[in-house]
């Protein structure tokens, strides 16, 4: 039952990363990085803290109560998910909600599986490594997980490739207004590599959650104080980036544009950070429900896939392609979801 429990939550918190960007569509008259970082702010600021506030009492003592150290690393690891954060948003601005999430989750889940292991080979510290990978059943189901993830990503990218020569710049246009297949799969590349540190900056940050739960916090939500710490470093990254941008595009003027619908513009960007909020507070759920949290992150992967994927189809993101380009593409998401589910049960196995 726990773990049904588990995989309900999992499948809440996919659901709202999955449905995310769906409000920013209706955004008109800014440029994107204004309403990027309208919704940022409640995203990593806003909903954090009030989310925290409700579930655990006294959080704001729990982080004054935590070492420096792993305050430092939980930052540290946000900053770096901020980058993924952010191209992770592009990766949607140019391939679409089913193209661009599917290229950075099966890179975000295929690195959050690898990373750890490589870096305790490196640094000679405890914990499952590399090397000790290549040798269990778990560790070789990983392995072929990623391989396979990898397989999934190319062809999901030859699926746009074809897309690209079929359809004319308006056709493509007409789905996704920014659409740029090369530019697209760069940054998909870059943020599904580093939004694995989402997943290590809960683990550096797992200290503050079983003290949370020492102080009588419901177990359910000892996650939510660790987030308010990682998304600080999320939104510094994301903060900066979006400032350098509306000084280079002169777009300052944004927040206050009269000939924008400015209430339509700020309700449906803050609509937006909830939503993408809410997957990463069910998630928590979710985990503290599993055993092993890196086949919660990858199953937190594989429901956001599927569920970007079935909103690109509505959308119609594939209009206009034939049906061979549609069923490479249909194929391509199919052997991702595989790996997410290979690299799940093989950190189970591992994790027994």
């Amino acid at each position: 039952m726990e773990i049904a429990l588990g995989v309900f939550y999992h499948f809440i918190g996919g659901f709202a990363s999955g449905s995310f960007y769906l409000p920013f569509k209706r955004v008109r008259d800014w440029s994107w990085e204004s309403y990027w970082i309208v919704g940022g702010l409640f995203s990593w600021l806003i909903v954090p803290w009030v989310a925290a506030m409700l579930t655990v009492p006294g959080y704001t003592g729990i982080i004054a109560a935590t070492p420096i150290g792993t305050l430092f690393w939980t930052y540290v690891m946000g900053l770096l998910w901020g980058v993924g954060g952010l191209t992770f948003g592009l990766s949607m601005r140019y391939l679409g909600l089913s193209l661009g999430m599917s290229v950075a989750l099966g890179f975000c889940s295929a690195f959050g599986a690898l990373i750890p292991p490589i870096y305790r080979d490196l640094a000679s510290v405890s914990g499952e490594t590399f090397t000790a990978m290549r040798h269990t059943r778990g560790g070789q189901l990983v392995l072929l997980g990623v391989l396979v993830c990898l397989a999934g990503i190319s062809i999901c990218g030859r699926a746009g490739m074809l897309k690209e020569r079929e359809l004319s710049g308006d056709e493509k246009k007409a789905s996704i207004r920014e659409f740029n297949l090369g530019l697209g799969l760069l940054v998909a590349t870059v943020s599904g590599t580093l939004s694995a540190c989402f997943n290590f900056g809960i683990e550096a940050g797992h200290p503050m959650a079983l003290m949370a739960v020492e102080r009588g916090v419901n177990p359910l939500f000892q996650n939510n104080v660790i987030f308010v710490v990682l998304l600080w470093g999320g939104f510094t990254t994301n903060f900066l980036w979006c400032m350098v941008l509306n000084f280079r595009n002169r777009s300052f003027g944004d927040y206050a544009n009269r000939r924008a619908s400015l209430v339509n513009n700020y309700l449906f960007s803050a609509l937006a950070g909830t939503i993408w909020f809410l997957q990463f507070f069910f998630y928590g759920m979710g985990a503290s429900k599993l055993s092993n949290g890196a086949s919660s992150w990858i199953l937190h992967m594989a429901f956001i896939i599927v569920i970007a994927n079935l909103w690109g189809i509505t959308l119609n993101e594939w209009r206009g392609v034939n049906r061979r380009t549609f069923a490479v593409v249909c194929v391509g998401i199919g052997v991702i979801l595989v790996s997410v589910f290979l690299v799940g049960y093989g950190n189970s196995l591992t994790a027994r």
